[in-house]
C-alpha cells in the first residue's frame, strides 16, 4: 500500500490560491472531493485542538497561496555542504509518510497536507537570492523538500518534475530533492543535470520496519537508487538518522555490507549522517501528546536547544559509522552532523 495516490475526501481551497494552474492541476485530480473555500490556510492548518496522528489517517488536501518569506536560510540541523549559501524553501508543508522520528509531528498541529500553488514567486526569491549570495565563489545549494517528501507527491502533482525544470541552466543554482519515496520511475524521462541532487534517506530494515513503517520499503528504495544512478543522476544516500537501538553496530555494519553490494559506493555523489535530533520545543510537544515511539523516551541531552543523543556518545556512534562506510565510500564524500 505504499506510494498509492491518497484519497482526500475534502479539499480546503483558500481564495487567494483559485486560478493557478496548480490549484487547478490538484483539483481535477480529486473530482469526487468536497472543496471548501477558505479565506487563510492557517484558519485550518493553524486551529487549536488538532489532532496530528488522526488527521494523518485521513490527510486533507489544503491549497494555498505562499506569502514571505518565501525561502529560508539553512537550518543548523543539516549536515555543513561545503558552502555558507544553504536555503531551503516550503512548497509543501507536511509529508505522505509519518516516521516515528520526524520532527513535522512536533513543528505542526495539523496532520493535513499544505500544498502552496505560487511556485514561481518562489523560484523566483531563489533567483533574487542567488544574485546576492554570501560567498559569490561558491554555489547556493536549496534544500527543496525540507519540510515534506517532494518526490513523494509526484504520482499527484509534478512538483519535482518543475523544480528540476526550473534550474536547467542554472550554474549556480544546486537543488536537493531529499525523498524516501521509490517514484523515481515518475521522472524517469527527464535528461539528468549536474546541478540537481537526488537524496534518499535510507536504514536498516529493522529501523525501516519499526520507525518508518508509512514509507516505502528498503528494497523498493534501493531500486529507486539504483536507477537513478543508471540514469546518469547525481545521487546522495542519507543516512540520517542513525537509530542506536540494541546491537545498533551489527545491525548497520550488516546493511552497509549488503547495500554496497548492489550500489557502487564510487558512483555516489555523498552521503550524509546524523543521529537523531529534534528542536526542543517539537520535542517536548511530541512528548506531551503522549507518542507511542521509544524513541522519544530514551535518553538525550540538550544543546543550544536541540534534543540530541549526547555528546560523547554521538561522536563515538558517529567515528563508528564512519569508519564503517570508509570501507565503501572515500572519506571526502561523508557529510557528518556533529
Amino acid at each position: 500500500m505504499k506510494n498509492l495516490k491518497p484519497n482526500f475526501s475534502h479539499i480546503y481551497l483558500e481564495k487567494d490560491a483559485i486560478g493557478y494552474p496548480l490549484a487547478e492541476m490538484a483539483l481535477s485530480k480529486f473530482i469526487g472531493s468536497t472543496i471548501i473555500e477558505i479565506d487563510h490556510y492557517k484558519d485550518v492548518f493553524n486551529r487549536k485542538g488538532q489532532n496530528f496522528q488522526v488527521q494523518k489517517m485521513t490527510m486533507k488536501l489544503i491549497l494555498a497561496r505562499k506569502r514571505e518569506p518565501l525561502l529560508y536560510e539553512g537550518s543548523g540541523m543539516i549536515q555543513d555542504y561545503k558552502t555558507p549559501n544553504v536555503y531551503y524553501n516550503t512548497p509543501i508543508l507536511n509529508c505522505l509518510y509519518n516516521c516515528d522520528y520526524c520532527f513535522l509531528q512536533g513543528m505542526y498541529d495539523s496532520g493535513n497536507l499544505v500544498v502552496f500553488v505560487n511556485e514561481q514567486e518562489m523560484m523566483d526569491a531563489i533567483d533574487s537570492r542567488v544574485s546576492n549570495p554570501i560567498d559569490p565563489s561558491l554555489p547556493t545549494v536549496i534544500s527543496i523538500s525540507y519540510n515534506t517528501d517532494l518526490l513523494a507527491m509526484e504520482n499527484i502533482l509534478p512538483l519535482s518534475r518543475r523544480w528540476i525544470n526550473y534550474v536547467k541552466g542554472k550554474k549556480n543554482t544546486i537543488i536537493e530533492i531529499r525523498t524516501k519515496s521509490a517514484l523515481f520511475h515518475a521522472i524517469r524521462d527527464i535528461d539528468p543535470i549536474d546541478n540537481v541532487i537526488l537524496s534518499w534517506t535510507l536504514s536498516p530494515e529493522i529501523i525501516c520496519n519499526q520507525y518508518e513503517a508509512a514509507a516505502p520499503p528498503l528494497r523498493r528504495r534501493v531500486n529507486a537508487v539504483k536507477n537513478a544512478l543508471a540514469n546518469g543522476w547525481k545521487v546522495r544516500l542519507c543516512f540520517d538518522p542513525v537509530i542506536l537501538v540494541e546491537d545498533w553496530i551489527e545491525i548497520y555494519t550488516k546493511f552497509f555490507q549488503e547495500l554496497f553490494v548492489e550500489i557502487d559506493g564510487n558512483q555516489i555523489q555523498d552521503v550524509t549522517l546524523g543521529v537523531f535530533r529534534m528542536n526542543k520545543d517539537y520535542f517536548n510537544r511530541i512528548r506531551r501528546r503522549d507518542p507511542k515511539s521509544d524513541i522519544y523516551f530514551s535518553e538525550y541531552s540538550v544543546e543550544k536547544g536541540i534534543v540530541a543523543v549526547k555528546g560523547q556518545e554521538r561522536k563515538l556512534a558517529m567515528n563508528d559509522i564512519e569508519n564503517i562506510l570508509t570501507n565503501f565510500i572515500s572519506k571526502d564524500k561523508i557529510l557528518i552532523w556533529k
